[in-house]
């Protein structure tokens, strides 16, 4: 059983509080404050003169003992109906009289009376312990004057709920309206504060000031309070189980959750510069990038056109934070996809804050370097220009070419090396200051990352510019036109998210080489990067192995998962038909994931992605308290228990959620669990609580009883 006790001074709305608790709970519901009032009017009655001075306590006692003893007293425990009654008439209506109100204080600070109704209270709180009682044994919300450290001081929860004098007053002073007198809230609290003290929480008491809330925020607050102690009770109830048996190094953490991971929400993206990079093919861009950046994250190969899309990283410099912008080769008069590339290259100009323009010294300045010069001057943005290939002091004299260029001092580097990369981003970062522009983020922490995977060429990219509304990833019929992951931050009904276009993941990754290889290495790594993974396939097409593949890695790698058939504008009523069987047959893994039939194309049914996205990543997120996963665990094994094995039958003893993201389960039993019944398990909690796009992992950890000494 819950014990909940609410104590707090005149007009913080304690009576409807509480009343709403008990209903949420099934609680019974006990008023003490209305049995002082019943006590005073009774008195009144009686003909008891309460203003004389001073009164008569002799005589307010017996009148009170007789009023409970010999049955003339009752007061119902049922929120809906909180009646109390006076030889069977009700009175509840009678006790919040103006009179009544005036003179429950003078019958309240009788102590032989607060005794009186002290051991009356408890009996009532006591008496739901019981399965024939109101609220079958669940609990009890007990409120008035004294309930949190007197009337019950070992109750699971205790609650001093307080507010601000003259909001308590406006309270009360609108309940007038409703037949209640109105009272003056101070005058109460200092005549009720003679014998008691409700202005300040005792230790172990919880205080809420709802000055602020509305009644609907005061509960939520009061429910989470509550939800927490039948947790711990829960908790306290099932982990006893585990006491007879032997436990190993870390059960402890993972008993008690102090072990729990969880994820967390993190600040919000921090303005920065945007510096891209520049320069026709091949000269060494990305192998800049990657020197910057101090890994190697953009794909790199001596091969004109590896890099195609822009790609943005976040980076720093002498403790300045920046983004890079690495692009494809820029070219003029190229058709197809080179042109796609070049007009991705001329976007990262336009959005950037200042470029580095490279070049290859030991080439030599070229007719293409030179209408590169001419894009940027006409795009105004501050230029640095950096030699490339310039290995040593005594290659130093490539440079020279370049002063010609007009773009000031010419910096020789060697991007394979190191050489003189210091002092390009001290030259590039002061022009960045200068400009006083900061057009970009860094990538937000806060936002939840979603990885495009699937075969190559299935639509991953026209899915991403159909969702940002713009071109922000080449796209080309070529299948592997994206090589690195592009991270884009892409506004989707009304919510940011974090966008990883990802290279199509290969089937065999040993017979792969060069910029492929790598690619698909990527894109591993943004998957483990990601929190939800959006599988594409094309439902135009057959479902190959490979689509399987990447749909298993996702999986594999416990991201929430959100399954896209794209092209189905593209498919007849057979064509549907043969999908719906293959669901069945071939997708038997991740029934649990969300489908979403789109178009990328033409952006048909794409309005669907968000709200499957949001589930799935809820799923993924979600916890279960450990006494409802214990008493639902207890629920479907009484109802189907694992088979005999050998003359044994394994038995659940206790189980937590280790951690969230994915859900993870530990299950202690007294023996091993078949993989028949762990899927058993997992079809039932997903049948309970949802886990609607996410994988749950579920362990299990044999213990076995302590041996008698």
């Amino acid at each position: 059983m819950i014990r909940v006790a609410i104590d707090g001074p005149a007009g913080v709305g304690k009576s409807s509080t509480s009343k709403a608790l008990a209903k949420y709970y099934g609680f019974a519901y006990l008023d003490t404050g209305a049995m002082y009032r019943a006590c005073a009017w009774w008195c009144l009655h009686k003909g008891i003169d309460l203003d004389a001075e001073p009164v008569n306590e002799r005589l307010i006692t017996e009148t009170v003992g007789e009023f409970f003893t010999e049955g003339h007293f009752d007061i119902s425990v049922d929120p809906d109906d909180p009646k109390v009654t006076a030889d069977g008439v009700d009175i509840s209506a009678e006790i919040r009289s103006s009179e009544v109100s005036s003179h429950v204080s003078k019958v309240s600070n009788v102590i032989p009376v607060r005794h009186v109704l002290i051991a009356a209270q408890r009996a009532y709180i006591a008496r739901e312990a019981s399965a024939d009682s109101f609220s079958g044994g669940l609990g009890v919300v007990a409120e008035g004057r004294d309930i949190t450290t007197v009337v019950a001081p070992d109750a699971e929860v205790r609650i001093l709920l307080t507010a601000r004098e003259e909001v308590r007053q406006a309270r009360r002073t609108g309940q007038s309206s409703s037949g209640v007198g109105t009272e003056n809230v101070a005058a109460r609290d200092r005549a009720d504060s003679k014998v008691t003290n409700f202005t300040s929480a005792a230790e172990g008491v919880l205080t809420v000031d709802n000055s602020d809330l509305e009644f609907s925020e005061t509960l939520d607050v009061l429910v989470r309070i509550v939800d927490d102690a039948i947790e711990e009770q829960e908790y306290r109830q099932y982990v006893s189980n585990l006491d007879d048996y032997e436990l190993d190094e870390g059960d402890e953490g993972l008993i008690d959750g102090s072990s729990f991971i969880g994820g967390e929400r993190q600040a919000g993206p921090k303005p920065v510069g945007v510096l891209a990079v520049v320069g026709r093919p091949n000269v060494g861009k990305s192998t800049l990038v990657n020197r910057i950046l101090g890994r190697r994250a953009a794909v790199v190969e001596d091969t004109p056109g590896v890099t195609r899309d822009r790609v943005s990283y976040d980076a720093e410099w002498a403790g300045t934070d920046f983004k890079l912008v690495d692009t494809g080769g820029w070219e003029a008069d190229v058709e197809g996809i080179e042109s796609a590339i070049a007009s991705q290259a001329q976007v990262a100009v336009q959005l950037a804050d200042a470029v580095v323009l490279v070049v290859d010294g030991q080439v030599g300045l070229t007719s293409t370097d030179e209408r590169i010069v001419k894009m940027l001057r006409a795009s105004g943005k501050p230029v640095t220009l950096a030699v490339n290939k310039v290995d040593d002091r005594e290659s130093e004299y490539l440079t020279a070419e370049f002063w010609k260029m007009g773009l000031g001092e010419p910096y020789g580097i060697s991007a394979m090396h190191g050489r003189g990369i210091g002092e390009l981003l001290d030259a590039a970062l002061e022009s960045l200051r200068k400009a006083k522009r900061t057009s970009g983020f860094l990538t937000p922490s806060h936002l939840r990352r979603v990885a495009l995977v699937g075969r190559p060429n299935v639509g991953k990219s026209s899915l991403l510019n159909q969702l940002a509304h713009e071109e922000r990833s080449v796209v080309n019929d070529l299948a592997g036109t994206t090589r690195d992951p592009v991270d884009e931050v892409v506004t989707v009904d009304g919510e940011d998210w974090l966008f990883i276009d990802t290279a199509g993941i290969k089937r065999r990754l040993h017979k792969l080489s060069g910029a492929e290889y790598f690619s698909s290495l990527r894109t591993q790594a943004a998957i483990e990067r990601s929190e939800l993974a959006l599988v594409l396939f094309d439902a135009s097409q057959p479902i190959s192995d490979q689509d399987l593949k990447v749909m298993s890695q996702a999986v594999d790698a416990g991201r929430a998962i959100v399954l896209v058939f794209n092209k189905w504008d593209l498919m007849d009523d057979f064509d549907r038909q043969r999908m719906e069987r293959l669901w069945k047959t071939e997708f038997d893994r991740v029934t649990w994931a969300q489908r979403v039939n789109l178009s990328a194309k033409t952006g048909w049914h794409t309005n669907r992605l968000a709200n499957a996205m949001r589930n799935a990543l809820q799923s993924w997120d979600k916890r279960i308290p450990t006494g409802k996963l214990n008493a639902f665990l207890g629920k479907i094994q009484a109802a189907h228990p694992h088979p005999l094995r050998g003359g044994k039958q394994p038995r659940i003893l206790f189980a937590t959620q280790a951690s969230t993201r994915p859900p993870r389960f530990v299950i202690f039993a007294t023996g091993f669990l078949e993989h028949g019944y762990r899927r058993y398990i997992e079809r039932c909690l997903r049948e309970e609580f949802g886990f609607e796009g996410s994988p749950i992992q579920i362990s299990v950890n044999i213990r076995e009883k302590k041996k008698r000494k």
